[in-house]
């Protein structure tokens, strides 16, 4: 293992949990991403439970999703996560209002945890852990963790098992509701299970990245290269003019 390839150990362990809090807050959104993730279905689930009217539940949640994005983009911030919400909220509309089935308005979203929990299994036992894909160009790290710091490839693997095995938990208690629960009961316990096992989830993310060695910032690494290529250019061409080869001939 050469010298670029050992993580740096020159930050504390308090800097180090700094980033990698700071890494996950701006990967899944934060607060807000929560915020945007749980208002239109609860949205919908309410005006559902109070007048049973799917037409004005599934315009009430698309509405709310779509000014969400409205204000991501006045204030000039990130709109993945809002955008991701609409995405989620049409294509639920679009199911509920084909089938006439307002259960149908969560089968989207259902279906997309199935995927994101096999995602999350498949390719940690592919040897590349789906976190690790997340996090990497977070971490500016890229893809350098799954050859040249096995340490804390272990630990992108632990937290994809942790994702993937959480996600199956939660689509465990979904489907069966889905098929024997009415809408406003799943709607609810659709709702509640938003929050706690994502909450679970970031936090084993960030126990098991904790412990693990630093980042390689490949990124400043790619600089550090440029940087002597151009010195060593510069180099050679001040050996090579002829104000150089003076000065070497007088001394």
């Amino acid at each position: 293992m050469t010298s670029l390839d050992k993580p740096t150990d020159n930050t504390s362990a308090d800097d180090a949990r700094a980033v990698t809090e700071a890494a996950l807050f701006e990967a899944f959104g934060g607060v807000r991403g929560m915020v945007e993730t749980v208002l239109p279905g609860l949205l919908f689930v309410t005006i559902f439970t109070i007048n049973k009217d799917l037409h004005w539940s599934a315009i009430a949640a698309l509405a709310v999703s779509l000014v969400l994005v409205v204000v991501r983009l006045a204030m000039k911030d990130t709109v993945k996560h809002a955008f991701s919400g609409v995405f989620g909220v049409v294509f639920g509309v679009v199911f509920a209002m084909f089938t006439g089935n307002a259960k149908d308005f969560y089968l989207p979203g259902m279906l997309y945890t199935l995927g994101l929990a096999l995602a999350y299994i498949v390719t940690t036992l592919a040897g590349v852990p789906l976190i690790g894909l997340i996090l990497g160009p977070v971490f500016k790290e890229n893809l350098s963790w799954r050859k040249r710091n096995p340490g804390r490839k272990k630990a992108y693997a632990k937290a994809s098992w942790a994702w993937g095995l959480i996600l199956l938990a939660k689509c465990a208690v979904l489907f069966p509701l889905y098929w024997w629960a009415d809408t406003t009961q799943l709607g609810w316990v659709l709702v509640a299970l938003k929050i706690p096992p994502f909450l679970l989830a970031v936090w084993l993310t960030w126990v098991f990245l904790a412990k693990a060695p630093a980042p390689i910032d490949v990124f400043a690494e790619m600089e550090a290269a440029e940087a002597a290529e151009a010195a060593a250019r510069d180099e050679q061409g001040e050996q090579a003019s002829p104000a150089g080869g003076r000065h070497r001939r007088d001394g």
